[in-house]
């Protein structure tokens, strides 16, 4: 039962325990003063929800798990009222609490509906995807998905914890794991190289749950995050390199109607950022090279084509753009991110050309 612990500060800190047999902690989590916990979980997920319920149920507590569909449809309006409407039925108060299990949509899910119920409850997420681990459920990001756009209503609620039980990710699809290693790779350009290095030394390796690195490679993409949300809460302020690639990547989720792999969107996001700053003058052909290289290796996408006017409408509307600024996560170098500001639409159309190839 081995684990270690990231520390996510801020005016409501908490701890990210990644490692195995880490479940014995969501009571602690959970507190004394809760009595009801509402478990929200994918619902193809009974084999994990069951025993998140039974330690809960054992430490004493009143368990409702209540079933969400799986992935991007959970990030719904009509799921989130259903959601309100059993917390009513089951007397949640304001100090009971919600535990989200599942992958980075169900996390989502149960963080803005803990955040909205009561106008706020406490939320313990425990991730059971890669992309989970290390984006979605740490940093207090919460929300869903309206046709006009992905995350464009949601809410900052920090959860009580954050548990990642790293024997869950072996029955993960292939494509899906390495889907979330998008995540992990951005952290390695935006701050972190050594993720890089490990990457490249053992593509194959970083493809697997089962590879030689993998703790180390979620805990090194997990401190990037957290040290970020640190040091500012902010949108607008240092947390917005945790963007790169994913002003592209949610247009293309759109597009593609919520059904193309959010790891996919942004390893093909943070390719045409790249280029983006390379057509700019402040990145190397060298850098972009790289995220071709990197990205290829462990079988993620890095080209893409589509309307470009739907895209470009579709990025005019993302939460990123401020008023009629459009505005980009950039590189000036490895670990030396930077924004772009109102690029040039010839820029913007020659870097969609340099992804479609």
């Amino acid at each position: 039962m081995t684990r270690s612990r990231v520390h996510v500060g801020g005016p409501d800190p908490y701890d990210v325990v990644i490692g195995t047999g880490v479940m014995g902690e969501l009571p602690g989590l959970v507190g004394d003063r809760a009595r009801t916990v509402a478990v929200v979980h994918a619902e193809g997920l009974p084999e994990i929800a069951r025993p998140v319920c039974g330690v809960l149920e054992r430490a004493g507590y009143v368990v409702h798990a209540l079933p969400v569909p799986d992935g991007e449809a959970a990030k719904d309006a009509g799921v989130l009222t259903g959601l309100w409407s059993s917390f009513a039925r089951h007397g949640m108060t304001r100090t009971d609490v919600v535990v989200g299990v599942g992958g980075g949509a169900v996390t989502d899910l149960a963080g803005f509906a803990a955040a909205s119920w009561l106008r706020g409850v406490r939320a313990v997420l425990v991730p059971t995807t890669l992309l989970g681990m290390v984006d979605a459920a740490v940093g207090g990001k919460t929300g869903i998905n309206i046709p006009e756009g992905k995350n464009l209503v949601g809410a900052f609620h920090p959860p009580a914890g954050v548990l990642c039980d790293l024997t869950t990710l072996v029955t993960m699809p292939r494509e899906d794991y390495v889907s979330g290693l998008a995540e992990i790779i951005k952290a390695g350009f935006i701050a972190d190289p050594k993720i890089l290095d490990l990457v490249e030394d053992d593509p194959e390796g970083a493809a697997s749950p089962d590879g030689p690195h993998t703790r180390e490679l979620v805990e090194r993409a997990v401190r990037v995050k957290a040290d970020v949300v640190s040091a500012d809460l902010k949108e607008s302020g240092p947390r917005e390199i945790l963007n790169y690639g994913h002003t592209l990547a949610h247009a293309i989720e759109k597009a593609e109607g919520y059904r193309f792999r959010h790891g996919h969107a942004v390893a093909i996001g943070m390719v045409y950022a790249a280029e983006l700053s390379r057509l700019a003058g402040r990145l190397s052909a060298e850098v972009v090279r790289r995220h071709r290289d990197v990205l290829t290796s462990v079988g993620l996408p890095v080209s893409y084509a589509a309307d470009w006017a739907g895209l470009r409408a579709a990025m005019a509307i993302d939460k990123k753009a401020r008023g009629a600024t459009l505005r980009f996560v950039v590189l000036d170098g490895i670990a030396e991110p930077g924004r772009l500001e109102d690029p040039d639409e010839e820029l913007l159309v020659a870097a969609y050309w340099e992804i479609t190839r």
